[in-house]
C-alpha cells in the first residue's frame, strides 16, 4: 500500500472515523440538542459554556365544561461542554507510514479520548438513574432469570411511561453480558441470534423490546456507605431533601437508592400508584450524624408533576438498597431520550500562523486537530481535541440493573 505525508487533515479524518465507531454508549443517547449550539457554530465554543435544556410542561385534566387555564411550567436541564483530547508528536519517517500502520496508531491515540467520553457519560448515568432492579446482585445465568432480568427492566421502563418507539437501549457491564448469554444460551431462540452470540459472546440487538444492546467496560461501579437506616423525622415532607433521625453507622454515598415508607411511584401522565415503592438517588454524601439526606427525584406529591402517591411516613424507617460497604455493578436499561450528549466545534483560531488547524464533524461527532513543528527535535506536534458535555435530561427514563 503507498505511503502518504500525513496532514492535520489526514489525522483528523481517522480521527473522527475511530470517534464516531468505537464510542459505544455515546452512539445510543440522545444528540438532538446539539442544535441549540448553532448559533456560534462558525466561530467554535469554548470549554464551560452551557445551555439549558428545557423539559416539555405537563398539564392536569380538566372535568367538566368550565375551563380552568393552566400555567405553563417548565424546568431546564444544564448541559457544561468540557474539553480534552489526545497528542502525538511524530517524526517525518512516521507520517510517511502507509494507511494501515497510520490507521492503528490512530485507533490507540484515540482509545483514551472515546474512552473517557464514555465514562463520563456511564457515571452520569450512575449518579442520576434512581429507578432500581436486582438489589440483591445476583447475576441472571439461568433461562429463566435472564428472562426475568430483561423483562423487569421493561416493566419498569413502562411504568414510567418510557415510549415504546424502538429506540430503547441496554448498556452492561462484561458481568452481567456474561450471565445472559449464558442464560439464553440454552434457550428458544431465533437461531441466527443464538448463533451470533455463541460466535462473539455478546448480546444481540433487538432483544425483549431493547433495539440496541451493547457491553462497556466503562459501566460505572457504585459502593454503598456503611451507613444503617433510620427513621423518617416529620410529616408532609416534599421537596429534593428529607428529614431523618441521625443517619446512623457511617456515611451514606453519593449514588446510593433508598426507598421512603408509604412512598410509591405514580405513572407519570396518569398518577396513578405503580403499586412499587419509588427509588431515590441520593446526591451528595451524607455523613454519619447527619439529620437530611440530599435526594432525586424531588418529591411532588400533587399537581400537573406529581411524582409519587404521597410524603413519606414520620417515625418508620427508610430502606438502603443494596448492602452496606458493598459495590454493584450499574448496567442500565433506558430510552434514548433519558441521556444527551452534545458535541460541538471548538475555536479554529491560529490557523495559518504556523500551526495547521482541521476541524471535522460527521453525524454528531466533531474532532479538531491541530498541527505543528518543533524545530529543536524535527518532529510534528498533533493536538487532537473534542468539546463536549453530558446531561441526564429524563432521568425517569432509565433503569439501573445491580449485580455484584
Amino acid at each position: 500500500m503507498s505511503n502518504s505525508f500525513a496532514t492535520s487533515s489526514i489525522v483528523a479524518k481517522e480521527a473522527l472515523a475511530v470517534l464516531k465507531n468505537t464510542c459505544s454508549f455515546s452512539r445510543m443517547v440522545n444528540r438532538d440538542f446539539e442544535s441549540e449550539f448553532s448559533g456560534n457554530m462558525s466561530r467554535g465554543y469554548a470549554p464551560g459554556q452551557t445551555i439549558n435544556i428545557k423539559r416539555p410542561p405537563r398539564f392536569t385534566y380538566r372535568a367538566g365544561p368550565v375551563a380552568v387555564p393552566q400555567a405553563i411550567t417548565e424546568s431546564t436541564i444544564p448541559l457544561t461542554l468540557s474539553q480534552g483530547g489526545a497528542d502525538i508528536a511524530v517524526s517525518d519517517l512516521e507520517r510517511t507510514l502507509s494507511v494501515t500502520q497510520f490507521e492503528d496508531k490512530m485507533m490507540a491515540l484515540m482509545a483514551p479520548v472515546v474512552n473517557e467520553i464514555d465514562r463520563q457519560g456511564l457515571q452520569l448515568a450512575h449518579y442520576s438513574t434512581f429507578n432500581t432492579l436486582n438489589t440483591t446482585g445476583a447475576l441472571p445465568t439461568t433461562a429463566a432469570l435472564a428472562i426475568q432480568a430483561m423483562t423487569d427492566m421493561q416493566r419498569r421502563l413502562d411504568e414510567m411511561a418510557a415510549p415504546r418507539d424502538m429506540r430503547r437501549g441496554l448498556c452492561m457491564n462484561p458481568a452481567l453480558n456474561g450471565a445472559l448469554v449464558q442464560g439464553f444460551g440454552g434457550y428458544f431462540n431465533n437461531q441466527g441470534k443464538i448463533s451470533e452470540q455463541n460466535r462473539t459472546g455478546l448480546m444481540t440487538n433487538q432483544n425483549f423490546g431493547f433495539a440496541d444492546v451493547t457491553m462497556d467496560q466503562n459501566v460505572d461501579t457504585h459502593t454503598n456507605g456503611a451507613a444503617t437506616a433510620t427513621n423518617i423525622n416529620g410529616a408532609n415532607q416534599t421537596g429534593s431533601t428529607i428529614t431523618v433521625v441521625a443517619v446512623a453507622g457511617g456515611t451514606l454515598t453519593r449514588g446510593t437508592v433508598i426507598t421512603l415508607p408509604g412512598v410509591f411511584a405514580v405513572n407519570p401522565q396518569s398518577r396513578q400508584s405503580t403499586g412499587v415503592l419509588a427509588n431515590f438517588v441520593v446526591t451528595a454524601d451524607v455523613a454519619a450524624a447527619a439529620t437530611s439526606i440530599p435526594i432525586s427525584p424531588a418529591i411532588v406529591t400533587s399537581g400537573a408533576f406529581q411524582n409519587v402517591s404521597a410524603s413519606p411516613t414520620t417515625g418508620s424507617p427508610y430502606v438502603i438498597v443494596g448492602s452496606a460497604s458493598t459495590a454493584y455493578g450499574t448496567s442500565v436499561g433506558f430510552h434514548k431520550d433519558a441521556f444527551t450528549l452534545a458535541m460541538v466545534p471548538l475555536s479554529s483560531q491560529g490557523d495559518g500562523a504556523g500551526v495547521k488547524v482541521t476541524q471535522m464533524s460527521d453525524d454528531g461527532f466533531t474532532v479538531r486537530v491541530k498541527q505543528g513543528s518543533d524545530i529543536i527535535t524535527d518532529q510534528s506536534i498533533f493536538r487532537i481535541d473534542v468539546l463536549f458535555g453530558w446531561a441526564a435530561t429524563f432521568p425517569e427514563l432509565s433503569v439501573k440493573y445491580y449485580n455484584v
